[in-house]
């Protein structure tokens, strides 16, 4: 008595890749990440802090099927980033088939943003080195002491006298410029 014959795989409609190495896939693992999750991509260079950086090796199998993945470096200070990565990393499944290769291992890195988007290492767009300035705000008056003067006030500036400028420390001059009596010290006048 013979057993029926398995029936026969369907046919793979899914994406192919026709990459010819570990670094080429990656590329194109990549681009599936972020055709899939094109609303979570951070567009731009990444500012100088990010909230997190992940580093993940995946297997991919011959048809594309996420064989397991692991944390080369994990983001363990961010727990709720971690499983958000891991979760995305399963539904973005089945990855392109690797055509050439039959199955392939990949490394790539994840740039995750507070503001819950990200960039993947291979195809990153930067990051700053400093933050950007505030945005511009519109101009606040401001009240200068000119400004806050009744119309017509002249300015008044009261400038040393000539004879405390050039006056040694300590004389009689001097003195009377700093308000103190000069009747109180005697004078001498030059001869």
């Amino acid at each position: 008595r013979h057993s029926p014959a398995p029936a026969p795989e369907p046919p793979f409609t899914g994406k192919v890749s026709l990459a010819a190495n570990e670094r080429d896939y990656r590329r194109d693992g990549a681009q599936h990440l972020y055709e899939h999750y094109g609303d979570r991509v951070f567009r731009g260079k990444l500012p100088p802090l990010i909230q997190a950086v992940g580093v993940m090796r995946l297997d991919i199998g011959p048809r594309g099927e996420l064989r397991r993945f692991e944390w080369m470096r994990a983001p363990d200070h961010v727990p709720h980033v971690k499983a958000e990565i891991e979760r995305l990393v399963r539904a973005a499944a089945p990855f392109p088939a690797p055509q050439r290769l039959g199955s392939v291992s990949y490394t790539d890195t994840w740039l995750w943003d507070k503001s819950g988007t990200f960039q993947l290492d291979t195809l990153t767009e930067g990051q700053l080195d400093r933050m950007p300035p505030p945005p511009a705000r519109a101009a606040q008056p401001t009240t200068s002491p000119a400004a806050s003067r009744p119309a017509g006030a002249a300015k008044t500036r009261q400038a040393p006298t000539t004879a405390a400028r050039k006056a040694p420390a300590g004389s009689a001059a001097t003195r009377v410029a700093q308000g103190e009596d000069a009747a109180a010290q005697p004078v001498q006048l030059p001869r």
